[in-house]
């Protein structure tokens, strides 16, 4: 199965290629020697190398006080999202994914762009990695360890985070909703699952249903039912627990689309796509038959304007990738000097002019949070 869709997908991106120039964008173009790349410019202020028109800001700094507030801006951020603040600004959240001393900071914006305030609202969690927004404008954080739960996080600070067990008790990554408002759920293990919670009622994950999907040869979904999805010390881990579960390996991001959800797996460097409509899986990108290869270390993701998705390399050349929509992978942006770290947290505002996320060990060790500002909607 993978590797029919694999070559399906790689004939596609190759058709995408021999038009690089025109179905890229007007800020991608084929280099001299045919190779589709970003026509990034040299390092700016802050050694990041972005596309024409488009300008970095530093926003906070870990082990540093967030300019204007008394907030110390926390150590290995993580996935993120933004969200509204009611008052015409915004709020963008970040985990830290430190083991002990994890938690959810979080940066609000007035209705210019300024950063106004920056607190915790979560803490005292483990290695907090990724995460996802709910329909309902609150945070899941999600911890990636063996016996990681799911926390439930007020981006305005005023609401203490809830713990949710109906999520499970699994090495949690990142989640991401349906339109019918379902959650599909990735696991950071080498033989990970993925998982679908059906929730009893609407508009809450106090309770539902917790499923893990299998595919069959013809790469139809099928989902099945957890027998016990908050296995204790000694109990069968989640991931045992179904037969017939499709091992991933070492799931990540994941964000939806309409009637598609889209998620990476770091241990084969896929991005993968599945159709809901048709209960079919997919896979958008694959390094093993990428010729270009600009991608690399797939982790965080994020569906961009124009229907490209955002793949954040933990590792490779840190870099931003495009994945269009003709499947070719560009790079967005790239971070200078900083080899040791990842690319974090990849998040749009809703005017989608401004990108947000960090390089999670930046300079000696120390996370680095950015905003991106620029004509997003020219890409794809």
């Amino acid at each position: 199965m993978i590797r029919r869709l694999s070559r399906r997908h790689f004939v596609k991106g190759l058709g995408g290629a021999a038009a690089g120039a025109v179905v890229g964008s007007s800020l991608f173009a084929l280099s001299c020697d045919g190779k589709p790349g970003g026509e990034l410019e040299p390092p700016d202020e802050n050694g990041i190398r972005l596309p024409q028109g488009f300008r970095s800001r530093v926003l906070a700094q870990s082990g540093s006080k967030v300019t204007g507030t008394e907030h110390v801006w926390h150590g290995a951020p993580d996935g993120g999202a933004v969200f509204p603040a009611g008052d015409g600004g915004w709020i963008y959240v970040s985990n830290s994914e430190k083991n002990p001393g994890g938690g959810v900071g979080a940066l609000r914006f007035s209705a210019s762009g300024d950063v106004v305030d920056a607190y915790w609202i979560c803490n005292g969690t483990r290695r907090n990695c990724a995460g996802g927004a709910t329909p309902w404008d609150t945070w899941l954080t999600c911890e990636e360890v063996p016996t990681g739960l799911v926390y439930e996080c007020d981006p305005l600070g005023i609401e203490d985070p809830t713990v949710r067990p109906a999520l499970g008790t699994f090495n949690h990554e990142a989640v991401a909703f349906d339109a019918l408002g379902r959650a599909y759920l990735t696991e950071d293990h080498p033989v990970g699952g993925l998982y679908r919670f059906t929730p009893n009622k609407s508009g809450n994950v106090d309770a539902g249903l917790l499923e893990v999907a299998g595919v069959d040869a013809d790469s139809n979904v099928l989902w099945y039912a957890l027998p016990n999805p908050n296995p204790g010390s000694g109990e069968t881990p989640t991931r045992q627990q179904v037969p017939e579960m499709y091992t991933f390996n070492g799931g990540e991001g994941i964000d939806s689309r309409g009637d598609r959800i889209f998620f990476t797996t770091k241990g084969d460097n896929r991005v993968w796509e599945l159709d809901l409509a048709r209960d079919q899986l997919g896979i958008v990108y694959d390094r093993a038959t990428d010729v270009f290869g600009h991608l690399s270390g797939v982790d965080n993701l994020v569906v961009a304007p124009n229907d490209a998705l955002v793949v954040a390399e933990d590792g490779g050349n840190m870099e931003l990738v495009l994945v269009t929509a003709v499947g070719l992978s560009l790079p967005l942006l790239r971070v200078e000097g900083q080899p040791d770290s990842e690319l974090t947290g990849p998040a749009f505002d809703a005017s989608r002019t401004r990108l947000y996320f960090s390089s999670q060990r930046g300079f000696f060790g120390g996370g680095i949070t950015y905003e991106i500002e620029g004509p997003f909607h020219t890409l794809g």
